[in-house]
């Protein structure tokens, strides 16, 4: 398994070693006995993520091996989603746990250890890419904004205001770290912990905008199930939206697919027409159709 795993992972080239990005991705089914497995290259650590436990042999083989192809790696660790909390080890190297990481030329915030995610999804690159490069001039709501890096990638591509709503005050605190750690101009961005699906008078209040962006969590004990959700989202549309603005549509279930959300905005907003997906990079490689990441976008014109 060793050897097939080794022959597979795709090691970043000199040109792109600064930047972070996922290496091994077990978890689309594409490689068999290696579904448990991914791996991440967030310089200068390497994080290999394990849904079913491996020996600390199996480990310490992988940490000499990624070590030996990437010479500026400092730390080899590993996050156990297979226990309880999932919780962080060093394998190889020098105890690291925040750091700062670069994605298309913009920096964010990483903490290992301290929560279940590190602070940047990196199957959204692509995502975070077309935002920059459809922002420009554009008044931005931010919905379920975690640490806010669709914010960061908004403000670079010239985005005059981002209004960034998520339920959790820390994740935006941390967005706001983030924007600092950018140099961003504070004047052209907000931050407000809001309950979405019941704050709607809020979100209108600020608006409407010419874009927003809505990647919200599959399911939170409490306070959201996308299933039952989405749909009062998307027939606020006409309320938030401006005529001709666009509106990104993410999903993160791997048991729905594309075609749930295209049944939503058909039944709860019609007047939105589809333009395109934007798929995960290449290595996020699903062997069934409809299990990754999913993101569509939309032109609302009344």
């Amino acid at each position: 398994m060793l050897q097939t795993l080794f022959q597979y992972i795709q090691f970043p080239e000199q040109k792109t070693l600064v930047s972070c990005q996922r290496i091994f991705h077990g978890r689309g089914h594409a490689y068999k006995g290696l579904e448990h497995v991914n791996i991440d290259w967030l310089p200068p650590v390497v994080l290999i993520t394990l849904y079913r436990e491996e020996s600390d042999s199996w480990l310490q083989d992988v940490a000499k091996q990624v070590m030996q192809h990437l010479p500026t790696c400092r730390s080899v660790q590993v996050q156990y989603r297979s226990r309880s909390l999932a919780p962080f080890d060093l394998v190889a190297g020098d105890e690291i746990s925040e750091f700062e990481v670069v994605e298309h030329d913009l920096k964010y915030h990483v903490q290992l250890g301290r929560s279940q995610n590190v602070g940047i999804f990196l199957d959204m690159s692509n995502g975070r890419k077309w935002v920059m490069e459809n922002a420009k001039d554009k008044k931005v709501l931010n919905l379920f904004a975690f640490t806010c890096p669709f914010s960061i990638a908004a403000l670079a591509g010239g985005a005059k205001h981002v209004f960034n709503v998520d339920n959790n005050s820390g994740v935006l605190n941390r967005g706001r770290e983030n924007h600092r750690l950018n140099e961003v101009d504070m004047r052209s961005v907000q931050f407000d912990k809001i309950d979405i699906f019941k704050s709607f008078g809020r979100l209108k209040k600020h608006g409407p905008y010419d874009l927003i962006i809505s990647d919200p969590p599959s399911f939170q004990q409490g306070s959201v199930d996308i299933k039952r959700d989405y749909a009062k989202l998307i027939r606020r549309i006409p309320q938030l939206l401006k005529p001709n603005g666009d509106i990104m549509l993410c999903l993160n279930s791997p048991t729905l697919g594309e075609d749930f959300l295209h049944a939503l905005v058909k039944g709860e907003c019609p007047e939105c027409d589809f333009v395109e997906s934007v798929n995960p990079p290449a290595i996020f490689k699903e062997v069934e159709s409809g299990k990754g990441l999913k993101v569509l976008i939309f032109k609302y014109r009344p």
